[in-house]
């Protein structure tokens, strides 16, 4: 159909303009990506959604969100072994402000939970903005079919994952001993059940055979600081560097990608993304990534 018999056609079957796509409307499409530098978490956030066309792109009314950060690490703010909690607040607000009805917080700690929620202060930050933040209950995972797994057939994920309406997922960018790097892929070992020290033997694979099966709708990665050595725990500020940066994407492994620049790595050289590339995991073409980037001032 010609663009002019469709704009018309539209109109009079009473359609309103906004529902169009942008590019009939000659706006441009939102970036496949966003990197966002040189602000405060709060800042940071901001001016990537105000790229990607809001929350509201994300989030719709009357939603269940969960947040799913890292908070795995009985450590502070400083250590950057946990998300960043100004951001989580932050992104919790906005969650609520594009009508979500209830907003999730819940991570499968490695330290006591209890320490770990309260240190990283995240509990704190996020239940101040209205997010139900809640422990990991053991009677609360249900095992789901890997149908295209390559090693792993079937995993035990947490119910209430699977049970949102979206999924938001914001690691940390941190090294980590077994996989080199911590980002979006690595933080949803958080909602995994059963032992998950069995997934550590062929883990590029089998990391690759659940996350096809949960992937978020949006992953924000937390680069305000990062862990540069010793991770996942770390503990040693002289292992962390302040980038102040965020990278959004909506595809969890384009997010990741970019992510390496931080760290001076190529994909060849982090098997579970690669390994996520040659499976078709990635959205976008990292080749020919529409890449926003952003410098505040």
């Amino acid at each position: 159909m010609l663009r002019r018999t469709f704009i018309k056609s539209a109109f009079a079957a009473g359609s309103v303009l906004p529902i169009l796509p942008a590019a009939l409307l000659g706006r441009p499409s939102p970036p496949e990506a966003v990197w966002v530098e040189n602000g405060e978490p709060e800042a940071l956030l901001s001016a990537a959604l105000r790229e990607m066309g809001g929350m509201s792109a994300f989030i719709k009314p009357g939603n269940t969100v969960v947040i799913k950060p890292n908070m795995g690490w009985d450590r502070a703010p400083r250590y950057a072994a946990n998300t960043n909690p100004l951001l989580i607040g932050a992104l919790v607000k906005e969650c609520f402000n594009a009508g979500a009805r209830k907003v999730r917080i819940f991570d499968r700690t490695c330290n006591n939970p209890r320490r770990c929620y309260r240190n990283s202060e995240i509990e704190e930050v996020a239940s101040g903005a209205g997010a139900e933040v809640e422990q990991i209950r053991q009677n609360h995972f249900s095992e789901i079919d890997l149908k295209n797994g390559r090693i792993l057939k079937r995993w035990e994920v947490y119910e209430d994952y699977l049970n949102a309406d979206k999924v938001i997922n914001v690691p940390i960018a941190k090294h980590h001993s077994l996989s080199r790097v911590s980002l979006g892929m690595k933080n949803l070992m958080g909602i995994l059940g059963g032992n998950r020290g069995l997934i550590h033997s062929d883990f590029d694979t089998k990391i690759v055979d659940i996350t096809e099966r949960i992937l978020p709708q949006l992953t924000i990665i937390d680069a305000y600081r990062i862990l540069t050595n010793n991770g996942p725990v770390g503990g040693n500020l002289a292992d962390v560097n302040l980038k102040k940066t965020l990278i959004m994407s909506p595809c969890l492994v384009t997010a990741d990608l970019l992510a390496l620049r931080l760290f001076g790595l190529s994909v060849d050289q982090v098997g579970h993304l690669k390994e996520a590339v040659t499976r078709g995991l990635n959205k976008f073409d990292p080749e020919h990534l529409n890449l926003k980037t952003v410098r505040l001032t």
